[in-house]
């Protein structure tokens, strides 16, 4: 918990050198991601909304998900997250983005997605990329790792913004 409330807390002073907000969009970690940030004192300050859109038709009302690609790709998917990330931004208007849905156990796996997969999506500007990952461990270690790796994204990203800027 420390070491995610460190990089929550490096973050929160990043996107205040870029003068930025984040914004949260997320399935299988629950909310997370998004408790991580608000630990912070002042993060008010950097951090505009989180959407936990834990059903499909969630992801649709909140965040504009087409409904399409969840019969086409599933809702554990590189387009799905992709789609998730850019619907927070325009919801919320913050610079930067993080969504995730995956496989979290102890059920719900199949061969093709199985129990840790995990698909994190980061919008910076107009920008977007995915990045897949296969955790290991219970419900929760593969929870925590999935926050973990979403605040490391956007740390690097945000670290690329700052050096862009210098």
């Amino acid at each position: 918990m420390k070491e995610i409330t460190q990089l929550a807390a490096e973050l929160g002073r990043r996107l205040q050198v870029l003068n930025a907000h984040v914004t949260t969009a997320e399935s299988c970690t629950g909310g997370g991601i998004a408790e991580a940030i608000t630990r912070i004192p002042g993060s008010s300050a950097w951090f505009e909304a989180g959407y936990v859109t834990y059903s499909n038709r969630q992801k649709t009302r909140q965040l504009n998900v087409p409904q399409a690609l969840f019969l086409k790709v599933g809702a554990v998917s590189e387009q799905v997250v992709l789609a998730m990330a850019r619907g927070a931004q325009e919801q919320s208007l913050a610079r930067f983005s993080v969504a995730v849905s995956g496989v979290a156990g102890p059920d719900g796996g199949s061969p093709d997605k199985p129990v840790g997969t995990v698909w994190l999506a980061f919008g910076v500007g107009e920008e977007l990329t995915a990045e897949l990952q296969h955790f290991t461990g219970n419900r929760d270690e593969v929870r925590r790792q999935t926050v973990k790796a979403a605040l490391e994204g956007l740390l690097r990203r945000a670290a690329a913004e700052i050096e862009n800027q210098g």
